[in-house]
């Protein structure tokens, strides 16, 4: 009988937690207090600090749960940006309207796309950039390559838009 209580506990709040779209840890499986667990369609999860979460959007009715790449908010990205290399030493990237990206680090090209209220750029040598609103400034995000924004990145640096007024 207890075995049949903790499955039907198990599945309600499995029920409960997937309605709103975020999933719950697996039984075998816990998450540290103060942290949302997102569980994707094929498997694999991402944890999220509360701490560092500012708010939650859900995409409205009809957007197909596509993230716009529109708007003001894309615009602030535009432009250059000087950014740390982790060494400390400076360099630029620069972000054009076309969605191209291009970095004077070793002089590389490559694409960004506005996801989630940050600038992700892929460079055409395999690494990435994210650059991200940390608070009130900047910081841009380095990956090497092989590795994805959701990883651990390789170093996390201040960023700063130094194009006269951005859109």
């Amino acid at each position: 009988m207890r075995k049949i209580v903790s499955a039907a506990s198990l599945f309600a709040i499995l029920l409960i937690t997937a309605s709103i779209g975020i999933a719950a840890p697996a039984p075998t499986q816990k998450a540290a207090p103060g942290t949302l667990v997102i569980v994707f369609k094929d498997g694999h999860r991402q944890s999220f600090s509360l701490a560092d979460i500012e708010r939650v959007e859900f995409p409205t009715a009809g957007s197909e749960g596509a993230v716009s790449a529109s708007g003001p908010s894309r615009g602030r990205f535009f432009g250059r940006w000087e950014v740390g290399d982790g060494s400390g030493s400076t360099f630029y990237i620069t972000l054009q309207e076309s969605g191209d990206a291009n970095r004077s680090l070793g002089d590389v090209h490559g694409k960004w796309a506005y996801v989630n209220g940050e600038a992700q750029i892929t460079w055409d040598d395999g690494a990435e950039d994210a650059i991200r609103r940390v608070g009130s400034l900047y910081q841009k995000f380095a990956y090497k390559a092989g590795k994805s924004f959701s990883d651990v990145p390789d170093n996390v640096t201040s960023a700063r838009n130094i194009t006269p007024k951005p859109i």
